[in-house]
């Protein structure tokens, strides 16, 4: 029935619909939510303006389970990402996702960084991450042949997975529930209803020559009794376009382009061959440009953080990022690249004041 509803063409009087709960945005954040929500019994109705799940920053970034090592203790990312880790591997080992526990090195190029790599391994600690180990030059060196640095920081506990495999067993299980996904769909906006929020929703296709801002006559009106913004790039411009929140409360979105490359031996009678992931000390504003490996044993080299107003071009991050890997890989300079794009953005969390609403802002997917 709600499928149906929102398959309508636009009227001049849009109808209204109420809902249970309503997910907006089909990434791997919003169909955590939508599986959770159906295994507690909950009629849950996902909304995606893509034509299909994951399109977005779910599908663009290392696919790295991450070991909890860089956020401050006692903080709700260090709590989150520590137990959130276990149970990733949980799921997968029980579901057959595939994944790899590779572990992970963070390096050291020179003695100015040692006491950075020890700020990290105390704070390791204190986050609860297992098997953290310092190690010298030549026992970094021993695990990986290619690598150049002082000093280097094992994670045993990081490692990798099929982000795609992961984000297709989520949409498995919340349809088993009885969850609805209804793809091509666009929350446009919305206002409040009392202390309810009501979504407007129209049909993608009808939204090709709409700037976001001009006022628009919704297919539907769904009036949900839980709703959960998880719609990545766009949930703070969202949140400013529901009438009658309070837009004090919503922080300013600060986009950032992370841009990947990855390497071809043509010129080289050899592949570089890693074994873990490896990373820098950790830059402001990202964890600086980081070898990563998928599950095919393919090299990807990046992201960086840039922050934009709108998309440069990927050559300058090209050059730009072979010199900030040459320190730590400096066999890096006898092979080709070739760039590749992932968009990834941070902001604050936004606290909205309306009950039964949860804005899910400021969460990195890298």
């Amino acid at each position: 029935m709600l499928r149906q509803s929102i398959e309508r063409v636009i009227k001049r009087n849009a109808p209204k619909e109420k809902a249970e709960c309503v997910v907006i945005g089909a990434g791997i954040v919003g169909l955590a939510v939508a599986r959770e929500l159906s295994l507690k019994g909950k009629e849950v109705l996902v909304l995606d303006s893509a034509p299909t799940f994951g399109t977005a920053t779910s599908s663009r970034n290392s696919q790295v389970i991450h070991a909890g090592i860089y956020y401050p203790p006692n903080s709700l990312k260090a709590r989150f990402c520590v137990r959130g880790r276990n149970l990733l591997y949980q799921y997968c080992s029980q579901r057959g996702i595939p994944h790899k526990q590779i572990g992970k090195l963070i390096v050291a190029t020179g003695p100015s960084e040692i006491p950075k790599l020890n700020q990290l391994f105390n704070r390791g600690i204190l986050n609860g991450v297992e098997g953290l180990r310092m190690l010298d030059a030549s026992e970094a060196i021993k695990m990986e042949p290619e690598l150049h640095c002082v000093k280097a920081l094992l994670s045993p506990a990081s490692g990798i997975l099929d982000s795609h495999s992961l984000m297709l067993s989520l949409v498995g299980e919340a349809e088993t529930k009885g969850t609805t996904f209804s793809y091509n769909t666009t929350v446009i906006g919305g206002h409040l209803e009392g202390n309810q929020m009501a979504l407007h929703v129209s049909e993608t296709k009808t939204l090709a020559n709409w700037d976001g801002n001009t006022p628009l006559q919704p297919d539907l009106i769904l009036i949900p009794k839980f709703v959960v913004n998880s719609s990545g790039l766009s949930a703070p411009a969202l949140a400013k376009r529901f009438r009658g929140l309070n837009t004090a409360t919503i922080p300013p979105a600060y986009y950032a382009r992370g841009s990947y490359f990855t390497l071809s031996n043509s010129n080289s009678t050899r592949h570089p061959s890693f074994k873990h992931l490896i990373y820098p000390i950790p830059e402001e504003g990202g964890l600086g440009v980081h070898v990563t490996l998928d599950l095919d044993g393919q090299l990807k080299f990046g992201p960086d953080v840039e922050w934009i107003h709108h998309v440069p071009d990927t050559t300058s991050f090209l050059n730009r990022g072979i010199c900030v890997l040459l320190p730590c890989f400096p066999t890096l300079k006898d092979y080709d690249h070739k760039g590749g794009v992932a968009s990834v953005w941070r902001v604050k969390n936004f606290y909205p004041t309306v009950e039964g609403a949860i804005s899910l802002e400021g969460l990195n997917i890298l």
